[in-house]
């Protein structure tokens, strides 16, 4: 070929050299690779050999490509390289024994080389671009597979996730999906279903800069339109330091440890006491611990009904002014709380005791008996208290 100088001349002589002896090349790599490293020792293994064989001839073709001065004429060896490398990830294995067979062929390869360098009595300096080939051919493959690697792990995590987030739908679906059904997902998503979970409900803008770091299994649906958290042994101290380190923040609350089968009254508890907090009534800024709000979860868990009880049972404080409304009804709430001890109201509200005393017999004129029948003062005491949060100024 016109043009071509030594050093061409001598790795097409080369390319012609190994393409001779390729078959024995090829058996004698794959009996190496077979013996030296034993994530390769599969001699049972049908499929898993014809893959390691058809690795070991694409990367000795190319090379002959290279040597050359062909190039491939496609990507068809990349392609290989890249599955092979998606397959040892689907192993659950490292790149480090796809790497030492890379790493191997190449040296019996290169012995290859200095048989025919000798024959042909080159001097080492002749040889120098070959090797250079060598070591380029070598990185092209090890990107190939790095890449086929990258591509089959994110698939896999993005496939898990799929699954995880499948498995928080099963959990606090109404009505609830079956014990099997549970089950089986929780197989697929690689969840261990533990004795009592809780469900976490998460403020959205909370999460927009970037997602809480949390251990591994718990089970992250913040992508939904309301995010949620299943947590699995709650109530561990572990697992309490993982959830305030994690969502440290954000606004979020922790629906009450619960059977994996009531997950959805968890999340339905918790998503209740966000919207609470959020709306000032549970004065928490940070995480809400359901747990340690069940008296105000369970009045307000019917806004309307609770409206209706607000209004039926403090209807007498509509006769005062509004200002005046206020402090009677904090009067008849500590009243209430305090077993009617005048003396502890006036503590509580940090008014004289005659003040107070001024105040209950306003209240006695407007309520009458109401105020010490049994069951109507609990309902009573209820709409205060209920009033008292629903009020913005209302006292911490």
């Amino acid at each position: 070929m016109n043009g071509a100088t030594p050093a061409d001349h001598v790795r097409r002589d080369a390319a012609h050299f190994i393409r001779t002896h390729i078959t024995e090349l090829a058996r004698e790599t794959m009996s190496e690779i077979q013996t030296r490293i034993p994530e390769y020792s599969r001699p049972l293994d049908e499929t898993y050999t014809r893959t390691v064989r058809l690795g070991v001839e694409q990367a000795l073709w190319h090379f002959l490509d290279i040597l050359d001065d062909l190039g491939s004429p496609d990507d068809a060896w990349r392609d290989i390289f890249r599955a092979i490398g998606a397959g040892e990830m689907r192993e659950g294995r490292s790149l480090d024994a796809l790497h030492a067979a890379i790493r191997l062929g190449a040296r019996l390869g290169w012995r290859r080389i200095i048989v025919f360098a000798d024959r042909e009595q080159l001097p080492p300096s002749a040889i120098g671009p070959i090797a250079e080939a060598i070591f380029a051919h070598l990185d092209d493959i090890a990107d190939a597979c790095a890449v086929g690697y990258a591509e089959a792990r994110a698939a896999e995590v993005g496939e898990l996730g799929r699954r995880r987030r499948r498995l928080i739908e099963l959990l606090v679906a109404d009505p609830p999906a079956s014990e099997e059904v549970v089950a089986a997902a929780a197989v697929a998503a690689q969840w261990p279903i533990p004795r009592r979970l809780s469900a976490v409900a998460v403020e959205a803008r909370a999460i927009v800069d970037s997602p809480p770091v949390l251990s591994p299994g718990v089970l992250v649906g913040l992508d939904q339109i309301e995010p949620t958290l299943i947590v699995p042994d709650p109530e561990s101290a572990a697992q309490v330091r993982v959830m305030v380190n994690g969502l440290a923040g954000r606004r979020a609350a922790v629906g009450p440890p619960v059977p994996p089968s009531d997950a959805a009254n968890s999340l339905r508890w918790a998503r209740r006491a966000l919207d609470l907090a959020q709306r000032g009534i549970i004065a928490e800024t940070g995480i809400v611990w359901c747990s340690d709000h069940l008296g105000t979860l369970a009045i307000f868990q019917d806004d309307e009904l609770l409206a209706q009880l607000i209004q039926r049972r403090l209807a007498p404080l509509s006769e005062v002014r509004e200002q005046q409304r206020a402090l009677l009804a904090d009067t008849l709430l500590a009243w209430l709380q305090l077993n009617m001890n005048a003396n502890a109201v006036a503590t509580r509200l940090h008014v004289h005791p005659q003040t107070v005393r001024h105040r209950l017999r306003q209240i006695d004129r407007l309520f009458g008996d109401q105020v010490r029948d049994l069951d109507l003062g609990f309902e009573l005491e209820i709409a205060l208290r209920a009033e008292r949060a629903f009020r913005p100024d209302r006292p911490i």
